[in-house]
């Protein structure tokens, strides 16, 4: 019998050359997006303003199934890609499991996780644009952190509007995006005309994610050669972020493996939707029948207790709207919240793969996210960070159903990066300090409530 490493790695000539576009094969599409000031669906041309025009082109298209990787995007994946899966040993022998756990493991560069797959993409498309700058929004910090590398690399000058709380309880990730070149502004600010507006409304805002895509897209709309790149939710993030499932997939075949649960933290649905994306193949195409497990945040919980419509992807209301599973546009999710997976909806197609019942979700207090964190790093070595910490807790709950039916299930779940720039939340939860916050069914109706009314044609 076939021992099966701690690690298996795909080589450079075996990583995929083609990111796959999981529209293509689902049986009914997500909703369109909708211009905001007609309500009709948009256009091309319509986010040639926001975004570069190869990546407007990308967000749009729902039959090309296979698109290819740049060559100058592979040359730089390989600086880190591809990625380990990584059979989790000691995770399941402390558990006690007959279950066997993998996790893909995409925190082996300096952002710390799975960002940088779309940064370099996104950064590559600018520069062969010829643009001069590019803005975008951050949460935990991820995500600003991996595209001021990929705009150092290209030497396009980046700001990034990062959510006031999360800049204030990270101060190194200001460090670190500024040694890449990058200008870090703490949202809502009053370097744009909606950051003035929020801090009107509200000057003690802790700031969420909503409000600083608003800040970013001002400031590309009114800035010339300026477009706006986004972390998540978008399409093209999604499309991007399909090399995490497809080299999982491909590695997994290498050991005579096929996940029975496939397990992703949920915020805005990027690594989510792109570490699942050939397993829903196999179950649009009849192939195999995995399910498919998100994990969000009970601060934060947006496919549990949002709403399936059209809203806003941002506070100030200018980018296109579009159905997902939403809290409303306005909701800020409590400032004790520790990490990303702060965005207030989903991915489209994540939002449509669970309404259609093609995954299920679930949501968890953040101090048993930390609680299986901590039991994680001490088995498998890896200080995960709070967003990956989700999945982890999500694989443990599943291991833990093993040991109790006596199931040998094959779980695979996505550690989407490191914790190292979360440890004033580490030190919270080690203290015993660390407070549970759930919304009660008022604060959410305040963003229900809010919901724009879309004009029937």
């Amino acid at each position: 019998m076939m021992k099966i490493p701690h690690r298996i790695y795909l080589t450079e000539d075996q990583m995929p050359k083609q990111w796959y576009n999981l529209r293509a094969d689902m049986k009914e599409l997500p909703d369109p997006m909708l211009n905001p000031k007609t309500y009709k669906p948009a256009t091309e041309e319509d986010l040639y303003p926001v975004f570069c025009t190869e990546l407007a082109k990308q967000e749009l298209d729902n039959t090309t199934c296979y698109i290819d990787i740049p060559e100058e995007v592979q040359e730089f994946y390989k600086m880190f890609r591809p990625s380990p899966l990584i059979r989790a040993y000691n995770l399941e022998k402390a558990l006690g499991t007959p279950a066997k756990i993998y996790y893909k493991y995409e925190g082996n560069n300096t952002s710390g996780s799975h960002k940088l797959n779309s940064a370099i993409a996104q950064a590559y498309y600018a520069k062969k644009q010829g643009l001069t700058s590019v803005t975008t929004e951050t949460g935990a910090g991820q995500w600003g952190t991996a595209l001021a590398e990929a705009c150092s690399y290209y030497n396009i000058p980046l700001t990034v509007y990062m959510v006031k709380c999360s800049y204030e309880q990270k101060p190194f990730r200001k460090s670190i995006i500024e040694t890449f070149d990058g200008k870090i502004v703490p949202s809502p600010s009053n370097t744009t005309n909606v950051g003035r507006a929020i801090l009107k409304a509200d000057p003690t805002t802790s700031g969420s994610l909503g409000s600083a895509i608003s800040e970013a897209v001002e400031k590309a709309v009114t800035t010339e050669g300026c477009r706006y790149v986004l972390g998540s939710v978008l399409n093209q993030v999604v499309l991007h972020q399909s090399i995490i499932g497809l080299e999982s997939k491909i590695a997994m075949e290498m050991i005579d493996e096929y996940p029975d649960v496939v397990i992703g933290c949920a915020g805005g649905g990027s690594n989510l939707g792109g570490l699942i994306a050939p397993f829903v193949q196999d179950k649009l195409t009849g192939k195999a029948n995995p399910r498919i497990v998100a994990v969000e945040p009970a601060s934060c919980p947006s496919l549990t207790r949002g709403r399936y419509a059209y809203d806003y992807c941002d506070v100030g209301k200018i980018t296109p709207l579009a159905r997902m599973y939403t809290l409303g546009c306005s909701f800020v999710p409590s400032a004790n919240h520790a990490g990303g997976l702060r965005y207030h909806g989903m991915s489209p197609i994540v939002s449509k793969l669970y309404h259609d019942e093609y995954m299920e979700a679930i949501s968890v207090e953040q101090t048993k996210v930390f609680e299986a964190a901590t039991l994680f790093a001490k088995q498998e070595t890896i200080l995960p960070a709070p967003e990956s910490s989700h999945a982890i807790y999500g694989a443990v709950l599943e291991a833990l159903k093993c040991k109790e039916t006596g199931e040998a299930k094959t779980i695979l779940f996505g550690l989407t990066g490191t914790g190292y720039f979360d440890m004033m939340a580490y030190e919270a939860y080690l203290k015993g300090t660390m407070k549970d916050y759930i919304p009660t069914e008022k604060d959410l109706e305040k963003g229900f409530s809010e919901l724009p009314i879309i004009p029937k044609n």
